[in-house]
């Protein structure tokens, strides 16, 4: 029997309540809640750390970040670092990767210098749309050249530093006003985005490997900002129409001393749900592919994301956080032939270092000893009573660790500072609860679960013989 072809789109900054199939009434997702109904939307998916290059590195080696040792941006993987397009490769797939990898600092390096493979058999890697000259503007250059300067939207401040220190130029001419942080429409044609390459460039490796199991990850830059969007998926909401989130009265007093607190998050959800919907539509485009090629019935397909933020909760509009903003993130799946119950909500804890090495049990390949992620495999064969579910979900960053379980959220910082939320009272978590004597039980059983995942997640090195 031939191996399950497996597709992720892997996003960015999207939060598990972005989706219609997670309950959102407004953000518009169509082809994503196709898959939900055609497979199942996990609704406790967490995330090992809030910002993107720890996150992704350990999604894709099925480690903690802290085994790792990369707990925030700016640290270059190493080259050497096996990940699973190389224990796939190994067992006959054809890997590929498209789009936003992250492995390798985007500010102080020169885009045009070959990106190292991790694996992978196929890389065309664009970590950010127009910016670099990357394997997105060579894909612009060929199909529209005289669109390649609508599609630049400003260097960012880190790159503009670099460049001129190191006097580097690359000959990218950046518009004066920059438009990262704000929501516009796109200037060049709708299909030259470059959420558009990703889904086109996707597409072409399927067609080019069909006829072997592969495995490919499309990786979106969207929704992260900058919110530039084409007009129609613009159109497609009204900001003065969006929702503004329910604060408590002590934050809601502050929010009527913030003059643009309300519109600055309609603004955002504005662009920010443009970029969800046009992400979705290539999506779309992708799955049809998949099933006019007759692969959908052998591929596993997942959508899910490298972490949330925050949409005017506690008056931010920002990443790196504990909460559920910045570390629950969609994971839809649908699995080949359908689930035994399709359409299903599976609300079991999981982490996203857990999704690897199921997809390698479910390709018949044996995770590697240094993958610490727990396969879910029976979850999706409806075996759950062979699953022992997590107690909790672990995150990690620079200063501090945290844990999650259905009830609370405790959060142990680098000072010695704790924060307890209780989530059925609080699901927001805007109340620090840790200094409530009742609460005293619940933070030392907290304590003691954040010390039991710390000494369950050390890296230990190979020993050779036991004594």
């Amino acid at each position: 029997m031939r191996r399950p072809n497996i597709l992720i789109f892997h996003s960015d900054h999207t939060r598990w309540d972005t989706l219609g199939c997670n309950g959102n009434s407004e953000c518009q997702t169509p082809n994503i809640d196709r898959l939900a109904a055609e497979g199942a939307t996990f609704d406790h998916f967490f995330v090992q750390n809030p910002i993107c290059m720890p996150s992704r590195v350990s999604f894709l080696t099925g480690q903690y970040p802290g085994a790792l040792g990369i707990l925030g941006n700016g640290i270059p993987v190493p080259e050497d670092m096996p990940t699973v397009a190389t224990a796939l490769a190994n067992a006959g797939y054809r890997t590929g990767y498209v789009g936003k990898l992250h492995f390798l600092p985007h500010a102080n390096r020169n885009h045009q210098e070959t990106h190292p493979a991790y694996g992978f058999g196929h890389v065309q890697i664009s970590d950010e749309p127009g910016i670099y000259e990357d394997a997105y503007r060579a894909w612009v250059r060929r199909k529209a050249p005289e669109q390649l300067a609508k599609t630049v939207l400003g260097k960012p401040p880190d790159a503009q530093v670099w460049a001129k220190v190191v006097r580097f130029n690359d000959g990218i001419k950046h518009p004066a006003e920059r438009q990262r942080e704000r929501t516009a429409v796109w200037e060049a044609d709708d299909d030259l985005t470059h959420s558009a390459f990703i889904g086109e460039q996707t597409i072409s490796f399927i067609e080019e490997n069909k006829d072997r199991p592969f495995f490919c990850v499309g990786g979106f830059f969207a929704p992260h900002p900058p919110w530039v969007a084409p007009k129609k998926f613009l159109d497609l909401y009204d900001p003065e129409k969006l929702s503004y989130p329910a604060l408590p009265p002590e934050w809601e007093a502050r929010r009527q001393e913030n003059p643009i607190a309300e519109s600055k998050t309609k603004a955002t959800k504005h662009g920010f749900y443009a970029r969800v919907s046009e992400l979705d539509h290539h999506i779309g485009r992708v799955l049809k592919r998949l099933d006019e090629l007759g692969l959908a019935e052998n591929t596993i397909v997942i959508f899910t994301s490298d972490h949330g933020m925050c949409l005017g909760e506690r008056l931010r509009w920002s990443i790196g956080m504990p909460e559920d903003c910045g570390t629950r993130v969609p994971f839809v799946i649908r699995w080949p032939k359908g689930f035994p119950s399709s359409g299903r909500t599976v609300s079991s804890i999981v982490e996203a270092v857990d999704v690897i090495p199921t997809l390698m049990r479910a390709a018949g390949v044996q995770p590697t000893p240094a993958m610490q992620g727990r396969s879910f495999l029976p979850l999706l064969d409806d075996q759950a009573g062979d699953y022992r579910e997590r107690p909790s979900a672990l995150t990690e960053s620079r200063n501090w660790k945290a844990i999650r379980n259905r009830s609370h959220r405790y959060v142990l910082h680098e000072n010695g500072s704790e924060t307890l939320y209780d989530l059925q009272n609080d699901p927001v978590e805007y109340h620090n609860v840790a200094g409530d004597p009742a609460y005293t039980a619940i933070l030392s059983d907290l304590r003691k679960e954040l010390g039991r995942r710390a000494i369950e997640t050390q890296r230990r090195l190979p020993n050779p013989w036991s004594y």
